[in-house]
C-alpha cells in the first residue's frame, strides 16, 4: 500500500515539473527563416535613414514656351475669303503655322451732301424751290424721321463726285454741307508663325502690293 502511494506522488511530481517547464518560459524561441550565416530580411521602412542624404521631391518639367525661336505676324486684310485660301496654299510650306481669322471693321460706304433740316416743312419746301430757281435739281425733301425737313442733295460713293456737288451748291449761296456714312465689313486676316533665323518675304509668294502685316503676339 505504501508502494502504491509513493508512485502516485512521484508521478504527481513529474507532471508538476513538467507543466512548470513548459509554461513558465518568457518567451518562446522561434527559428529564423533564413540559412546560417544570411542577413534576416528587413523593410525599407525600418532601416535607418543613410546619413547625408536628403529626399529631393520631384518637379514638373518646364513648359516650354510656344514661342520660343518664332516670330509673328499678322498678312492681311484679303478682301474675300478666296483670297485668304489662296493665300495658305502658296504659304503653306514656308512657315512654321497659320491661322485664318475673320473680324469686323467699319468703313465708308457713302457721302451725303445735304441742306440742314429747316425749322418747318414749308420752309423746307421754299428753299427746294429756291434751288429749282437756281438751276439746281435733283433733290429730295424728307419728309420724316430724325433727318425731317433736310433737302438730300445726293449720296454719292465717289467722295471726288460729292465735293463736286458740294462745291456747285455752295457757290450757289446755299449752306450745303457733306457726312460720310459708314458699314460694318468683315476683313479676312492670316497669322503666320515663322522661324526667327528663318528669312521670309511674303511678297516672293503672294506678290500682292495691297497687303500689309503687322507684328502679334506668337500663338
Amino acid at each position: 500500500m505504501f508502494l502504491r502511494l509513493l508512485f502516485v506522488l512521484l508521478s504527481a511530481l513529474n507532471i508538476a515539473v513538467g507543466a512548470w517547464l513548459l509554461l513558465g518560459q518568457p518567451y518562446r524561441h522561434v527559428s529564423d527563416a533564413t540559412d546560417p550565416g544570411v542577413a534576416p530580411l528587413q523593410l525599407l521602412s525600418e532601416l535607418p535613414a543613410a546619413e547625408g542624404t536628403i529626399a529631393v521631391p520631384e518637379t514638373p518639367a518646364a513648359a516650354v514656351d510656344a514661342s520660343q525661336g518664332f516670330r509673328c505676324m499678322a498678312l492681311g486684310p484679303f478682301d474675300t475669303p478666296q483670297d485668304l485660301r489662296s493665300a495658305r496654299q502658296a504659304l503653306d510650306r514656308h512657315v512654321a503655322r497659320m491661322r485664318s481669322r475673320q473680324q469686323q471693321t467699319t468703313q465708308p460706304s457713302a457721302w451725303w451732301v445735304y441742306l440742314p433740316a429747316a425749322a418747318s416743312r414749308a420752309q423746307a419746301l421754299q428753299t427746294a424751290r429756291q434751288l429749282a430757281a437756281k438751276n439746281i435739281n435733283d433733290y429730295f425733301v424728307v419728309g420724316s424721321g430724325d433727318q425731317a425737313n433736310t433737302v438730300s442733295l445726293g449720296l454719292f460713293r465717289d467722295p471726288a463726285n460729292a465735293r463736286k456737288r458740294l462745291d456747285q451748291v455752295a457757290a450757289a449761296g446755299f449752306p450745303a454741307r457733306m457726312s460720310e456714312r459708314s458699314e460694318s465689313v468683315p476683313e479676312y486676316w492670316l497669322d503666320l508663325a515663322i522661324a526667327t533665323a528663318q528669312p521670309f518675304d511674303w511678297r516672293q509668294y503672294l506678290g500682292a502690293s495691297d497687303l500689309g502685316t503687322h507684328d502679334i503676339r506668337c500663338f
